[in-house]
Parts: C-alpha cells; structure tokens; sequence
C-alpha cells in the first residue's frame, strides 16, 4: 500500500458506486432529499416562463392586472426554491457527514482486524492519511459534489427540454456545439482524475514522513537530524505542491474551456434569435425565455466540468479507502473454531514449525523448530540477536501462521482456534513496553475493563509501581502523555508487568520484562514475577543470562535452530554458545564490580 505507483488506478467514476451502499440505511431521508433538489431544479426553469410572462403579457401588454399576476407567480416561485433548497441542502449534508461517519468507522474497525504482517510493507501514516484526508474529500464529494452534479444535470437536461419546446430551431443550433464541449471536457477530465489519485498519494507521504519525525523526536534531535528533516519535508511538500498545481492547471482550463465553448454557442444563439424577433416568427418573451434557459444550459454544462473534476478526486478517495475496507486479514478465526479445554493447562508444543518474515522472504526466521512445553514449566531461550526468540512469542500470539509445521497450546492446533480466545489465556510483557495516551487506571486495566479499581492497585503494588503512581499530581488518575513519554523507561515497564499480573493467564510471555530497570526495583519487580509464575508455564526471552539461571530449562537458539537444551549447569558443562555467552557476560560482571567497589571507595572519602 505504501507504493503508490503499483497500485491499479481509477479509470472512470466507477468507484464511487461503491458509496452507494453505504447510504442504504438513510434511504427515506434521501428520497426525500432527491425530491427536494428535483423541486427545487424545477422551479428554477420555472423562471424561464415567468420571464416569458413578464415580456409577452405584462411589458408588452401594458396592463398593470397581468403585471401583478406575473409577479404573484415569480414571489411562488422563490418560496417554493427557498424551501426546496433548504431541505435538499441540510438532508444531503446530513447523509454525507453521516455516511463519511460510517465509513470512517467501518475502515477503522478493518485496520484493526487485520494481521501484523499487512503493516510490515503498509506505513502508518499512510493509514492515518486514508482515515483523514481522504474521508474528508468524501464528506464533500458525498453532501455537496454529488448533490450539485444531480442537480445540474437536471437543470441541463430540463433546460434543453424548455429549450426544444420555445425553439425547436434554436435547440438544434444549441445541440451542434455540444460535442466540441464535450470532447475538450472528456479529455482533460482524464488527466484531472490521474493527478488527483496522485495528489492524494503525495499528501499521504507528507503524513507518513511527520509520524516517522514526530514519534522519534527525541532520537531526531540527539542526533541533531533537525536540518536533513526540514530539508526532506520541505521536498515531501513540495513534491505534494508540484503534483496539486499541476491538477489545479488542468482543472482550470478544463473549466476556462467548456465556458468559454458554451457561452460562444449561446452568443451565436442570440445574433440567430433576434435577427428571427426582427423578422417577426419569434416574440421577444420566447427570445427572453430562451435565453434564460441557453444561460441555465450553459451555465450546467460549464459547472458539470469543474464538478466532475472534483468527483474524480472523490473516486480516488473513494478507491483508497475502499482498497483498505476490501483487505482481508489473513490470520482470522475458521469458520467453526475449536474451545479451549477448561480448566487451561499451558502446554505449549511446537511440531516441525516451519517460518519465514513476509518482509524478509529470503531468511527463514524458524527452521524445523520442535518443542514441547509442559504445563507449569519454567522455559528461558537465549541466543543472539536474530536467533528466532522473539519469532516464537509472534507466532504464540498468532500474529502470524508457520509456512509449515504446527503449533499447539493445550493440545489445539493454533489455526482451528479464535485467535481471540487464545489470545485471551496469553499475556506478553514486551522489551519496549507500550504505553497508551491516558491515565494509570486505564493503561493497567487495559485488555481487561472488568477489573475493579482495587484489582488495578494491588497489580501495581505487585510490579511495584504503587509508590510512584501515587507520587504523580493527580495519582492513578494522571494523564501518562502519549507513548507514556511522562515516566521513566523502567516506570513504563512496571506499569506492562502490572497489566500482566491483573490479566493472571495461562501462560506468561516475558521479553526480558526487567530490563529497564534499576537494581532495587529490578529486585522486587523479580519477586513479583517469580510470584506470579509459580504454578504457570512461563517463557522468558533473556538476553542477561543471570536472569535465567534457576530457569527449569534453557533452550539456546541460533538462525531459528535449537542449539542446545538444558539447565544453566548442564549447559555450562557442555562448553558450547551458551558457556561463551555466559563467559563473556559474567567476565565483563566480575571486571565492572571491582570499578563499582572503588567508585564506592572514593565516594565514601569525599
């Protein structure tokens, strides 16, 4: 979705047929708003025949009677469009915010069904650009454009019919100017529609590159990066700017051209009428009303063009969004999933698992991965960066399904279950925990409404993150920032693990959880979790390998094989990737604590 140039693009209005079914639900009141918009084109051509009225029977009559009789029709008239135009205006707003509403919803409500893979090769701002601009392209399209389109087309196509009923031989003089309108229109409004897709796409990188900077901030500003940024967005935006100037051009003469097309038409209509007015076959009323109904034609025909190609951005819109409502997910429940046994056991089994990173197809993430996991079982995996630790919790938590192979928790192939369901007796405490844009209470509650207030502080007193909760200005009720930028890294994390112990799964998910943190609360937070891991299976990806040494087995992972199994000593013995590890990590231990020691030292002389 982020390349632009691989996408299909729109060939004609089509895809905006799609937004029709999203007005299914509204149709009385838009029934009634066509009606409205058809009265109300309606009694604009209406005016035609009071201008005839006016000329033939009062102006040319001389009789004040059928001058008042004209005006009493003119003043029935404006009252009939004014009433027309005001219902026809708030009902077709109405239905385009509440439509556009709808489909923000329904688009929304997609995204988050769909599995982590799609946003591996989709950017977020990308998303967020669909979600936005192009949703509020839609309301305009949906409560204006169309309405304005419709209603134009009927004052052309009534103005023609008036025309033909005035002046058969004036109408067929009309009609030969057609296609020179027409053909200029029709090929220019191809290149509106093609820059417009691409306009949108250009604003969608604008979006993308300001969510990239904005979120790393911080990492943009230590590493002074502020200069090359400006200079990148400045090019985003221009590139936007280049894209939206040259549509605005194209628009522009396709405009200028079917104006100045018509109302040339309607000038030779004039010199043809009045030479028949001198001759005496036309009245100067028919002449009048003519003219007004050549104007009303003329004047659809010019809007028609500068309105179809603000449809044609609508269709880009349109075809953005609806390509992001047609995903499909591509990790979901089957059609009859399989329970759980009840009461849960936590035995987790790997068969011949098989994986490969839909980003990365050339390196496989797991290679013929066997395991299995009793209940109750304490497992640690280790292994360098890359080894395939972090791909088994992925594949755990269903974000993603094995090429080949089988996963299994509780004897239940991961595939024949909701993901839902399963997801519901699994809790992961990640590396980099993510904080919402709210206060403590959610943020600890989150997954798990039900939980009382008093279940949220005894799981904060368990991660031992009850002290600095209630030290903030308004307690748990503190707004936390976005991302949680207003706590220390080790807060955030504390306030993961408490989401963890109030969440009490089946089977514990812990991606080095104390890594954040400082010696005393590292301490107690292990406390916590030793607590909480009693009588539950566990698996701890661990990257200090001290964490880990009273583990009940340790699997060593390598280019997503397992190397080695065993208990710390075991391991140790066999003087393999786990005992270098081990050397390197617990030497570079015993040389930092002598520095400590003296630092201490000197400390305490000063």
């Amino acid at each position: 979705m982020d390349r632009s140039a691989d996408r299909p693009r729109t060939r004609n209005l089509g895809a905006l047929r799609k937004l029709l079914s999203f007005t299914r639900p509204y149709i009385g009141q838009l029934v009634i708003a066509l009606a409205a918009l058809v009265l109300a084109a309606g009694s604009v051509l209406a005016f035609g025949q009071v201008i005839r009225m006016l000329v033939d029977s009062g102006l040319t009559s001389g009789s004040t009677a059928e001058l008042d009789r004209a005006l009493m029709f003119f003043l029935s008239v404006v009252l009939v469009t004014g009433i027309a135009v005001a219902v026809r205006s708030y009902l077709l707003n109405w239905i385009g915010e509440r439509v556009v509403a709808d489909i923000r919803t329904q688009v929304f409500a997609r995204v988050l069904s769909l599995d982590v893979g799609f946003f591996e090769t989709t950017r977020v701002g990308e998303v967020i650009s669909r979600l936005t601009s192009d949703t509020a392209l839609l309301q305009v399209v949906v409560g204006s454009t169309l309405a304005m389109v419709l209603r134009t087309g009927l004052l052309m196509i009534g103005g023609i019919l008036m025309l033909a009923i005035t002046s058969p031989a004036l109408t067929g003089l009309v009609l030969l100017g057609v296609p020179f309108v027409i053909v200029p229109a029709w090929l220019l409004g191809h290149r509106v529609r093609r820059l417009s897709r691409d306009s949108q796409d250009r604003i969608a990188d604008v979006g993308a590159y300001v969510d990239e900077v904005v979120h790393g901030i911080r990492t943009v500003q230590a590493c002074c990066h502020e200069p090359i940024d400006r200079e990148r967005y400045g090019q985003q935006v221009e590139s936007a700017f280049e894209v939206a100037a040259r549509r605005s051009m194209t628009s522009a003469q396709l405009a200028g051209v079917s104006t100045l097309l018509t109302f040339g038409a309607i000038g030779v209509v004039l010199w043809v009428g009045g030479r028949q007015v001198l001759a005496g076959s036309l009245s100067g009323g028919e002449l009048s009303a003519f003219l007004f109904y050549a104007v009303v034609v003329a004047g659809a025909v010019g809007s028609l063009s500068e309105l179809m190609g603000q449809l044609l951005r609508g269709a880009g819109a349109s075809e953005r969004l609806m390509e992001l409502l047609e995903s499909r997910p591509s990790i979901c429940a089957p059609a009859q999933p399989r329970p759980l046994p009840n009461p849960p056991r936590g035995q987790v089994i790997f068969e011949a698992v098989h994986f490969i990173y839909p980003a990365r197809p050339d390196t496989p993430a797991l290679d013929g991965f066997d395991i299995v996991i009793e209940p109750g079982e304490r497992v640690a995996l280790v292994g360098p960066s890359g080894a395939g630790k972090s791909t088994i919790f992925q594949l755990l938590l269903r974000f993603y399904d094995p090429v080949s192979g089988a996963i299994r928790f509780d004897g239940v192939d991961l595939r024949e279950l909701d993901p839902v369901a399963l997801r519901r007796r699994l809790s992961l405490v990640p590396q980099d925990p993510v904080i919402f844009g709210a206060d403590a209470w959610e943020n600890i509650r989150y997954g798990f409404a039900g939980a009382s207030d008093a279940d949220v502080r005894r799981a904060a007193e368990a991660a031992h993150a009850l002290e600095f909760l209630d030290r903030l200005p308004q307690g748990f009720d503190t707004f936390l920032g976005e991302r949680g930028v207003r706590l220390s890294g080790g807060e955030r994390q504390r306030i993961a693990i408490a989401r963890t112990v109030l969440r009490d799964p089946t089977l514990l998910l812990l991606d080095e959880a104390t890594s954040a943190l400082d010696a005393e609360s590292e301490r107690l937070v292990q406390d916590a979790l030793e607590h909480l891991m009693r009588g539950r299976t566990s698996i701890v990806i661990a990257h200090r390998l001290a964490t880990v040494r009273n583990a009940d087995r340790i699997i060593v992972l390598d280019q997503g094989r397992i190397l080695a199994s065993g208990r710390h000593e075991e391991l140790i013995a066999q003087d393999g990737l786990y005992a270098r590890l081990a050397s390197l990590q617990f030497q570079d231990a015993a040389l930092a604590s002598p520095r400590a020691t003296s630092a201490g030292a000197l400390e305490r002389c000063a």
